[in-house]
């Protein structure tokens, strides 16, 4: 792992259009040879797309290799690349919401995008914020702590195990810490309800809707995508959701999976779809990425 953190120091110093064209290759080669992530991106797609052919999702499927692939070597220029180089790549779209940070309680919404290291970056990179969230410690030691300086480079941020609950959360958030929530993957039905995503009923974490109740905080949706030509990622900030929660959960947590549907339809390769999101099922239905039984 030291290896390959070296590789990707060296790498950081080359142009952007460069980095990212070698990111695409990597992509490429990752899409051929890693078969059980493919047939998990392949099925995803498949049952959320259900109107496309098989090579259009195909298609869909090597560009989300090549994106992951080129998310992760670019990663570099975020953990070691000076502010000014970040924030001339970072293009941030309206700009940093500071009328509604300033106003209270904030969570920012950050789905499962390939740049989904960015927009907490985006935000300390334009404003006096910081921020704080939940945080799984990495197998590998190393990537774990080359991980954690690279969050925290430009400012401290606070995270909080999701083992704890909800309780740090709310104690972070009235510290005046946006909260960076990231709502979109399977981990089992605690706290989670089957909602409908692109149809498919998926276990969805209630927390962002709990969490808003419980504080009165606005959620702000903030998204990154790549720049065309390779030259760089915007941001966007979506303006707050009016009228969320409201007093019935399940419906906001509809409403959640409803809008992270309509951005990952704008972009649909730059999505995380090699994550088993629809792992948990409901009761008396079958497992979707279980292997048909050999003739």
């Amino acid at each position: 792992m030291r290896a390959l953190l070296l590789v990707m120091w060296l790498l950081h110093w080359l142009p952007l259009p460069v980095l990212g064209r070698i990111g695409v290759a990597l992509g490429s080669l990752l899409y051929m040879y890693m078969r059980p992530r493919r047939r998990i991106t392949l099925i995803n797609l498949r049952l959320c797309f259900p109107e496309k052919t098989e090579a259009e999702r195909r298609v869909i499927a090597r560009g989300h290799f090549q994106a992951y692939a080129r998310s992760a070597l670019e990663r570099g220029i975020l953990w070691w690349a000076p502010e000014a180089r970040l924030k001339r790549l970072i293009k941030v779209e309206p700009g940093v919401p500071f009328e509604t940070m300033d106003a209270g309680p904030v969570i920012m919404l950050c789905p499962h995008f390939v740049c989904l290291e960015i927009p907490g970056i985006a935000l300390v990179l334009n404003s006096p914020y910081s921020v704080c969230t939940v945080y799984a410690r990495q197998q590998n030691e190393i990537v774990d702590q080359a991980l954690l300086r690279g969050r925290s480079r430009f400012r401290p941020v606070t995270l909080l195990s999701r083992e704890k609950g909800i309780k740090p959360i709310l104690r972070a958030m009235r510290e005046g810490k946006p909260f960076i929530m990231l709502p979109d993957m399977d981990f089992g039905l605690k706290d989670a309800e089957f909602v409908p995503f692109f149809g498919v009923p998926a276990a969805t974490l209630t927390a962002t809707a709990r969490i808003a109740a419980a504080t009165g905080a606005k959620v702000v949706p903030a998204i990154t995508t790549f720049l065309p030509d390779y030259q760089g990622w915007k941001t966007t900030f979506y303006p707050a959701w009016e009228d969320y929660p409201g007093d019935d959960i399940s419906l906001a947590t509809r409403r959640m999976n409803a809008f992270i549907e309509a951005r990952v339809r704008e972009a649909p390769e730059q999505y995380f779809w090699a994550h088993k999101r629809f792992k948990t099922r409901p009761p008396g239905t079958p497992d979707v990425y279980a292997k048909p039984p050999k003739a």
